[in-house]
């Protein structure tokens, strides 16, 4: 919970507490310590929720503009596929549907 602070250190901590602000002023700063640690803890997971938020939403554009650049290039080759120059390509030359033999 406290990183590499052990049981002798805190005890130190709270001794040294209890000479520099006395045992009436010690419950009301270890209140006022509990408030400002649970101030910090909700704004640092509310500052590491928006940057995952704003993460995804930037993997989401980054599919949304891949998507829309195949769906383009999708619609040219089908545009070029049913140009007027691709179906005479496509047509044979020497059939005899062209001339009305029949």
């Amino acid at each position: 919970m406290f990183g590499s602070l052990g049981l002798p250190e805190l005890i130190f901590i709270f001794v040294i507490a209890l000479l520099l602000f006395g045992p009436k002023q010690l419950p009301h700063i270890g209140r006022s310590l509990g408030r400002a640690l649970g101030e910090f803890r909700r704004a640092s997971n509310d500052f590491k929720r928006t940057i995952e938020e704003e993460v995804a939403a930037d993997e989401i554009r980054s599919v949304e503009r891949d998507l829309k650049r195949s769906a383009d290039e999708i619609s040219e080759s089908v545009k070029e596929e049913n140009s007027p120059a691709a179906e005479e390509e496509s047509s044979p030359a020497g059939s005899g549907q062209e001339r009305g033999d029949g």
